[in-house]
């Protein structure tokens, strides 16, 4: 049993491998040694922790860790494999602790948790959301390196553009929470043809379009028939929308963005029976998307949070102490490109109407096992395939867990 657990990964791992170019045997190996102890140590994950779990030394994992390699294409390759066909493409900052003010990128971020501007590193994870299997997986996680031309969301802009063949494979449609709604972040996007999500300021300049009929009169009609204003939903304008929730009032309309310079449909929700509740105003830059569709994409992209809580409290994310560029990006990745594969052995391979919320504890507490069960196996010579130890086998690498 522990050998089978292991060679569903690397049978997945392997597979996947083989459709990228330039990957010889020996980069192969060390990549599914590597990912197999990011998923099976538990406590910290750094340089000396993979040489006291690991086949290699210490000096290796720091060698190779420095050489390239294409987590998006590795991760784009998994998703289409192993996902519904039904994507968005997401992006999300998030917060990496680290001192030292030689590592490449040092700087003063905004972290989520803290609630401040803190010094570290900061990650743009770029995920694809399955909308069909409600979840998410990492593509890829490059670092922020600010520079003196260019603002915040200029620099989110070029990441997504750079590797747009790579996302266009899967979707065109990105989903944003309201920070990337921004003339900056959005319009680079429209130029690259693709659509955005998101959510929009609550007292945002967004005007209706006028649908009053020419009066035959001399000089243009005028284009726009006031302002928007989501607490006062204007129903000559503003088209209803059938919502599940009893105690949410839905609309939707084409409007011009002042901000974006550009007509958008946006959908306001707004709770039936709180007046003190502020209306929530969503919005997608393709006008014919559906109201239905742009909440689902909206609230889907929730997922990707789940990855960098999943990262942080058992692959690892937080534990590099290298000061290489490179070496950071490969461990960065690295902690966010096992939990795709801890979902396609573990999670995906269930019906849906039999899964439970996906663990990744239990996912760590199983492989943590194997690999202990493993190396008393070798030490101690005992046959883990005879009848006799199965059943006992089996029983030890689910100690411990959860929800298996």
């Amino acid at each position: 049993m522990t050998i089978e657990g292991n060679t569903i990964y690397k049978n997945l791992i392997t597979r996947i491998l083989r459709k990228m170019p330039a990957i010889n045997k020996w980069r192969q190996d060390f990549l599914i040694e590597t990912f197999l102890l990011f998923l099976s140590i538990k406590g910290r994950i750094n340089f000396l922790q993979l040489g006291r779990y690991g086949e290699y030394t210490e000096q290796r994992y720091r060698q190779q860790f420095e050489l390239p390699f294409d987590f998006l294409s590795f991760n784009k390759e998994l998703v289409m494999e192993n996902g519904s066909g039904s994507y968005v493409i997401a992006i999300d900052p998030t917060f990496i602790s680290k001192s030292g003010k030689k590592t490449p990128g040092f700087g003063k971020f905004w972290s989520g948790q803290a609630s401040s501007v803190k010094d570290g590193l900061e990650l743009v994870g770029i995920a694809t959301i399955d909308i069909d299997n409600h979840t998410a997986f990492h593509l890829d996680a490059p670092q922020t390196m600010p520079r003196a031309n260019q603002t915040l969301p200029e620099i989110y802009a070029e990441m997504l553009i750079s590797r747009k063949e790579q996302l266009f494979a899967l979707s065109s449609v990105v989903v944003a929470d309201a920070y990337f709604s921004k003339k900056a972040f959005v319009n680079p996007l429209l130029k690259n043809e693709f659509m955005l999500v998101g959510r929009l300021r609550k007292d945002a300049n967004l005007l209706y379009l006028n649908k009053e009929k020419s009066t035959g009169k001399r000089g243009r009609p005028k284009k726009y028939a006031g302002k928007v204003d989501p607490k006062n939903i204007n129903k000559d304008y503003l088209e209803l929308v059938p919502s599940t929730d009893l105690e949410t009032t839905l609309c939707t309309a084409i409007v011009y963005s002042k901000s974006f310079k550009r007509e958008i449909r946006i959908v306001i929700m707004k709770k039936t029976n709180d007046t003190h509740d502020t209306p929530k105003i969503y919005f997608c830059t393709d006008t014919q998307m559906a109201a239905g569709r742009i909440i689902q994409y909206y609230k889907s992209r929730f997922q990707i949070e789940f990855l960098y809580r999943d990262a942080k409290q058992h692959t690892g994310l937080n534990h590099c102490q290298a000061r290489s560029e490179n070496k950071l990006n490969f461990h960065f990745n690295t902690a966010l490109t096992v939990l795709n594969l801890a979902k396609a052995t573990h999670w995906l391979k269930i019906p849906k109407e039999d899964r439970r919320s996906f663990s990744m504890n239990d996912v760590k507490t199983i492989n943590h096992n194997t690999l202990l069960i493993n190396r008393f196996l070798v030490k101690f010579g005992i046959d883990p395939n005879s009848t006799k130890n199965q059943s006992n086998i089996n029983d030890l690498i689910y100690y411990g867990t959860i929800a298996a």
